[in-house]
């Protein structure tokens, strides 16, 4: 699996770029990885207990921290900060961004949920 060769957190445009080792690069945003946190808070602890996250469409990344040689730790401006970003989660999601950036947008609407703290999607 490829690993990271840079990361660059972008807080003006609030996008994450990860570029890979393969020559792969991804620009994320903090949006995307904050509702795709890998964590439990967000993940449940199997499948059907996914927490759909609203709300977060300001959200930011106040640091981000090395965990071992294999992924990262954001920790969001909400105070979330349990999720560990692994290199293969990383190179997934920035992959298959446009699919699930949809899907969390398809998931927001049938919720009747917003991105925003108030007001409509």
């Amino acid at each position: 699996m490829p690993v990271p060769v840079e990361i660059v957190l972008h807080q003006k445009s609030r996008l994450m770029m990860v570029a890979f080792d393969d020559g792969q690069r991804f620009d994320l945003s903090f949006e995307l990885l904050r509702v795709y946190s890998p964590s439990a808070e967000v993940r449940g602890h199997g499948p059907g207990q996914e927490v759909l996250q609203v709300g977060k469409r300001e959200i930011e990344i106040n640091a981000l921290d090395p965990v071992g040689n294999y992924g990262v730790q954001p920790r969001f401006s909400d105070g979330h900060d349990s999720g560990i970003y692994s290199w293969d989660y990383l190179y997934w999601l920035g992959r298959d961004r446009d699919r699930l950036w949809q899907d969390y947008l398809d998931r927001l609407h049938a919720a009747d949920a917003s991105r925003d703290n108030h007001g409509a999607p």
